[in-house]
């Protein structure tokens, strides 16, 4: 989604390619709805063409990126995806089957049901950072609850946006997915689409921007939003297990990821400079120094990402912020960002106001677990929590002080992959939520349905009312 500055004239002639693309899937599927075989079908190729695919995506992120881990694209990018298709072909036919409610005593025998329908084109703007993931997921939940798809693959990684245009284009005839590539104005015009619902991923400050294009057609939104996601490391909590799990969510995708823990809060002051020896030993031990191959460690998606960090770091030293590096080999002319801690930030810089998506991470130090929930409370509500303590009530403590988009306990990351929890963030942080059941509900319609017998009720209730007073007034109580 762009800046304000994009031209009227530009927008408007990215709209008209986008267009007639729109009315193809709102046609085609006005003419055949797809069926549970359809969606079924459309699945399995789906997820029979990706696996196929897998090498060719990961070398098309690794092209995008500079260098991407090989492992990290086939487990972030590959097996969610494929996890989330088989959960959504082992739950297809039950989520389609009409649900019997009760309809209550008052308008027996009547009977009702709710029934998942589809809604027509769904539109998903996908970001760069997981290009394939964040794409695929929503994508195939939408044609499970029986939509047609309209994506829009993020700019930043154009191979991976050719790769997915490729790859759809062999599964789905073009009148049932469609794949619109461009920059700022086409993002802009597809957010101003009459979609029947719209799923976008990306930062707080653009999911506005795609809230006011959606805002004149009332198109229903889903945004996963980011946020600053906290994790709190309780006094009881071992050290060395807390650096492992911090190590994992932080530096997965060099940071680049939504949920990764964003700024520790250590309960104990006292406890500090252990926890930097954890997680420096973490960083030794994951991938040496990056002065060499270092072939599980990705780089900055691109230049401008690379100098907005690098400007956090900047400011942070001239703040008389304690900086320290973990690694060495850091080098913007290949975007190689080494990992970096940030002892006691105040409050005021950008890296304590904003999402850092990135390899920094900044570690508060607070004397008691109040004090750290007060500190969350205080803040825009995050995407992902991550307390970490041995102790149960201290867990409940944390949770019922706090609102959160989603909650992994004592690690991180995990919940994302679970796909019988929603996934979605809470307000500064997003709205809606899909994975599992969730998706497949926001991408349908609940269609509530009343059966009336031969007779009923109503027969009885029509003037002159003074006939039926006492059986309106024994209703009435």
């Amino acid at each position: 989604m762009p800046e304000p500055n994009v031209p009227p004239a530009t927008a408007d002639a990215a709209a008209a390619g986008l267009e007639p693309a729109l009315a193809r899937l709102r046609d085609a599927w006005q003419v055949q709805r797809p069926d549970h075989a359809q969606r079924r079908d459309d699945l399995r190729r789906l997820r029979a063409a990706l696996k196929a695919r897998l090498p060719r995506m990961a070398d098309a992120i690794a092209a995008d990126f500079g260098h991407r881990s090989r492992h990290e694209s086939l487990l972030a990018d590959g097996m969610t995806v494929l996890a989330a298709i088989d959960h959504l072909l082992r739950h297809l036919r039950g989520w389609m089957r009409p649900r019997r409610v009760g309809a209550g005593w008052r308008l027996w025998p009547a009977r009702a049901q709710l029934r998942q329908v589809p809604l027509g084109v769904v539109g998903v703007i996908s970001p760069w950072n997981y290009p394939v993931n964040l794409a695929l997921i929503p994508l195939a939940t939408a044609i499970a609850a029986g939509n047609h798809v309209f994506l829009k693959p993020s700019e930043h990684t154009p191979r991976t946006a050719a790769f997915l245009r490729e790859l759809l284009a062999e599964v789905f005839p073009p009148d049932r997915v469609a794949v619109a590539e461009g920059g700022a104005e086409v993002a802009a015009a597809f957010a101003a689409l009459p979609l029947d619902h719209l799923v976008f991923t990306g930062s707080t400050a653009v999911g506005r921007k795609v809230m006011a294009a959606a805002a004149p057609n009332l198109t229903p939104l889903t945004l996963e939003l980011g946020g600053k996601s906290p994790a709190i490391v309780c006094a009881d909590y071992p050290l060395e297990r807390a650096a492992a799990r911090l190590a994992t969510g932080k530096w997965f995708n060099a940071g680049q990821t939504c949920i990764a823990p964003d700024y520790v809060l250590l309960v104990g002051r006292g406890r500090r400079d252990a926890l930097v020896d954890a997680l420096r030993a973490q960083v030794a031990a994951r991938y040496g120094s990056l002065d060499g191959a270092a072939p599980d460690w990705t780089r900055i998606v691109n230049d401008a990402q690379f100098a907005r960090l690098q400007g956090g770091l900047d400011e942070a030293r001239a703040r008389g912020c304690e900086v320290l590096p973990l690694a060495a080999g850091h080098d913007p002319a290949r975007r190689l960002f080494a990992p970096v801690l940030v002892l006691d930030p105040p409050d005021d810089i950008a890296l304590m106001r904003e999402e850092i998506f990135g390899p920094v991470l900044p570690l508060v130090c607070v004397d008691t677990l109040d004090q750290a929930i007060a500190f969350v409370a205080a803040r825009e509500r995050p995407l992902a929590l991550y307390p970490f303590s041995l102790d149960r009530a201290a867990v409940e403590a944390i949770l019922a002080g706090t609102v959160a988009g989603g909650v992994t306990v004592n690690d991180t990351l995990l919940h994302f992959a679970a796909e019988n929890l929603p996934f979605g963030g809470v307000g500064a942080s997003g709205m809606g939520a899909y994975h599992g059941r969730a998706g497949f509900d926001a991408m349908s319609k609940a269609l509530p349905v009343l059966w009336q017998p031969r007779r009923s009720a109503t027969d009885l209730l029509r003037p002159p009312y003074a006939r039926i007073g006492k059986l309106i007034g024994w209703l009435l109580r």
